[in-house]
């Protein structure tokens, strides 16, 4: 009898948060929105209710200021109309929250101030937060602190980002033909997960929600490197672009691709040696782009056109335009290359499918044709035109030709991992890993950090993870 009095005190504590904030906390920008409880007999799509999934909304992850000194802080971005000479403070570095003073600035003005966006009541809220796989337990346990004991959430969970991916319909991201009555599994029974962001690019294998810890790799080229590059070759070859890192940022996004045929787009923009000029080069062989910078007047964002050689040829001469205008011949391809080939700038680092290839060695063998045949690409480097093609032939050319290899990319790859996460805090998952901040104080941040680190357990896992 007073063994189950005590289990029936126990059960009997404050009833969790109905509302929860899902955060994916990204180098470059944030992705936030709120998942709430749905009460029972009420339907989902009841027009008098708010809905059960808001979201999210993306948020510039920093703190900027313009020519003018002007102060733009998270979303207040969007006022901007000036982008040359930005100057950037951002909290993450590397894919890891370094600068919480940043951060803390930019979170109470999305979420805790009077005018907040996205208003929320931490002490009633449940927060579950995306962060980078393997990350220095003293900046989880910084993290762990600022969100008890600076914002004070009622409840909390810290999860490893590409792991919330296995909470999507995985099968209906690859279209595989199924009953329509057919229920997603969730989470996912094996995927594996390539993220390719703004600081780095891993690959995480990921068995029924849970990483697979020893075999995730990688990479530390991200869209900042490669913005890096893409100025660097401007500011030999164009103008010096040092300054607006901003604009070549949107000039990469834009105008940048990723080779199919890496030497043949070589071949075509090459002029030729002293004195020559290659008709490929000429006609910009299909590959030449113009790309219109913005006047800060009239156009606040650049544009991609098509080549024109008379153009260039009027600007050489010194011709009065009303544009300044850049053409784009390799540039738009080797750039996105170093995420294929980052020893084409002397990174002494694998390429994507390499590490793949690495990743797998440690994973036993008979998970491969699984994992092969559910690649998951996500981030904002996946949006390069050619990336998935690119990545799922040289990821079989490295496999006998039995294996099935097949990569997708969702439909919105920079939210997927937000998109996981809210499907994550409305599973049964969620309740079993959140950490109230009545149990953070009774019980400590090294407790808390040794539950986060434990994840589901094997016992989910149906011992199929390890030990």
């Amino acid at each position: 009898m007073a063994g189950g009095a005590k289990a029936k005190r126990r059960s009997a504590g404050p009833a969790p948060p109905a509302t929860t904030l899902v955060i994916d906390n990204g180098a470059n920008t944030i992705k936030a929105g709120f998942v709430r409880d749905v009460p029972e007999g009420q339907s989902e799509g009841n027009n008098d209710q708010q809905p059960a999934v808001d979201g999210p909304r993306i948020i510039p992850n920093f703190i900027a200021r313009d020519r003018h000194r002007r102060t733009f802080v998270g979303s207040e971005f969007e006022k901007c109309k000036d982008f040359g000479e930005m100057a950037f403070r951002r909290p993450v570095e590397k894919g890891f929250i370094v600068n919480w003073e940043v951060q803390k600035e930019i979170w109470e003005r999305e979420f805790f101030d009077t005018k907040a966006p996205q208003k929320c009541d931490p002490s009633e809220t449940r927060l579950i937060l995306a962060e980078q796989p393997n990350s220095l337990p003293a900046l989880q346990a910084h993290c762990d602190q600022m969100v008890y004991e600076e914002f004070g959430f009622a409840s909390y969970y810290r999860g490893i980002g590409p792991s919330f991916n296995a909470y999507q319909d995985i099968q209906g991201i690859f279209r595989t033909p199924r009953a329509p009555d057919t229920v997603p599994q969730l989470p996912a029974e094996v995927i594996l997960l390539i993220d390719s962001g703004y600081s780095h690019t891993t690959v995480t294998p990921i068995l029924q929600g849970r990483p697979l810890q020893p075999a995730i790799r990688r990479l530390d080229v991200g869209g900042r490197l490669m913005t890096n590059y893409l100025t660097r070759l401007l500011s030999v070859r164009h103008f010096d672009m040092r300054n607006d890192p901003y604009i070549v940022n949107e000039m990469k996004e834009s105008a940048c691709y990723v080779s199919l045929d890496f030497k043949g787009d070589l071949e075509k923009t090459w002029k030729g040696t002293r004195g020559e000029r290659r008709q490929d080069y000429l006609t910009g062989g299909g590959i030449a782009k113009d790309y219109v910078l913005p006047d800060s007047h009239t156009r606040f964002h650049g544009v991609v056109r098509d080549y024109e050689p008379g153009v260039s040829a009027r600007a050489r001469k010194g011709a009065i335009s009303t544009e300044d205008i850049l053409t784009l011949r390799s540039e738009r391809f080797v750039v996105p290359e170093l995420l294929f080939n980052p020893s084409d700038i002397g990174m002494r680092q694998p390429g994507i499918a390499d590490l793949v290839m690495q990743s797998l060695s440690v994973v036993p063998i008979g998970l491969w044709p699984s994992l092969l045949a559910n690649i998951v690409v996500v981030g904002g480097n996946s949006l390069f035109e050619g990336f998935v093609q690119r990545l799922q032939t040289e990821i079989a050319q490295r496999m006998p030709d039995s294996c099935t290899v097949r990569v997708v990319r969702p439909e919105d790859p920079i939210t997927s991992t937000w998109h996981g996460a809210a499907n994550f805090a409305r599973h049964e998952h969620a309740a079993k890993l959140v950490v109230t901040k009545q149990e953070y104080e009774e019980h400590g941040s090294g407790w808390v950090a040794h539950k986060f680190a434990m994840g589901l357990g094997v016992d989910t896992c149906k011992g199929a993870c390890g030990p």
